[in-house]
């Protein structure tokens, strides 16, 4: 007897996949009424239709991603994240939900190709999957720079760079990123375009240690994920998490940052594009 795989469902994290669920589960209930008004039924229904097609309909819309980052997006859904870290194999809490995915990973590598970045910087690999895609926009003598604390989630990253042909422009500084910042910084490292996917509660110091050096190169840019965190930023502040209020602390910091200008995408769990602002003599 042949036997079938259960893939796990991933849950909801992004605005767009917390309000679709929340609209589905109201359009079971009112499915069972036949006293609400027709045409409340019919805007429900077509609010719900609205929120789930978006998400689908970027996908077929979008490049397809290569093999090489299919296969990865395969192997860290498949993984029991929850048992490696009760287990002691994970260093920290990991979950499939924290892969890039494939719209996102697909935008990174256009801001490469856009930016003809030829050094990129991440902090944050987890499995590697917006590591390698953007390594598939660089030369061949590009190089990302990737950072990740998880001994176990690199691991997997690695061996997955191993079966790609861009795989070998990678390299994987495994520590603290804060303390890997430092390292680089002092070595003289310099990046043009960083991804910051990493520990929320760190995003404004990786923020402020970008601009105070030079890891950021002069004409930069810097992205930075899950700028949105499930809606908790413009939601009412009693209901953010810790994570949730880092994020909003982070967005306000870089919103009043005279250095810097910005904008925040409502990509997948948010996504914000930050540059230096080059300040000439005749400004001052």
């Amino acid at each position: 007897m042949t036997n079938v795989i259960v893939q796990p469902t991933a849950r909801p994290v992004t605005p767009l996949g917390i309000l679709t669920k929340k609209l589905e589960a109201v359009v079971k209930q009112i499915n069972q009424r036949t006293d609400l008004p027709p045409e409340l039924v019919g805007n429900l229904h077509q609010a719900w239709r609205l929120a789930a097609g978006l998400d689908p309909y970027l996908e077929e819309c979008t490049t397809p991603e290569s093999s090489a980052l299919a296969a990865l997006a395969q192997t860290t859904a498949t993984e029991s994240w929850g048992e490696h870290f009760h287990g002691g194999t994970t260093v920290r809490p990991l979950e499939q939900e924290m892969l890039s995915g494939h719209i996102e990973g697909q935008t990174l590598k256009m801001f490469v190709h856009m930016t003809k970045a030829k050094r990129v910087l991440e902090i944050g690999m987890f499995t590697g999957y917006s590591a390698l895609a953007m390594a598939e926009a660089l030369p061949e003598d590009g190089l990302l720079v990737a950072c990740e604390v998880d001994p176990y989630a690199a691991e997997i990253g690695q061996k997955a760079f191993q079966q790609s042909p861009h795989g070998a422009k990678i390299r994987v500084e495994l520590g603290a990123a804060l303390a890997t910042l430092d390292r680089l910084a002092e070595a003289g490292e310099s990046f043009d375009l960083v991804f910051i996917d990493a520990d929320k509660k760190e995003y404004i110091a990786y923020f402020h240690q970008l601009l105070g050096t030079s890891l950021l190169a002069p004409d930069g840019f810097i992205c930075v994920d899950n700028t949105l965190l499930q809606g908790e930023v413009y939601l009412p502040t009693e209901e953010r998490s810790v994570n949730g209020e880092a994020i909003a602390q982070f967005n306000r910091t870089v919103a009043i940052d005279p250095r810097v200008e910005q904008v925040l995408l409502p990509l997948r769990d948010g996504l914000t594009i930050i540059r230096r602002v080059v300040i000439h003599n005749s400004q001052l």
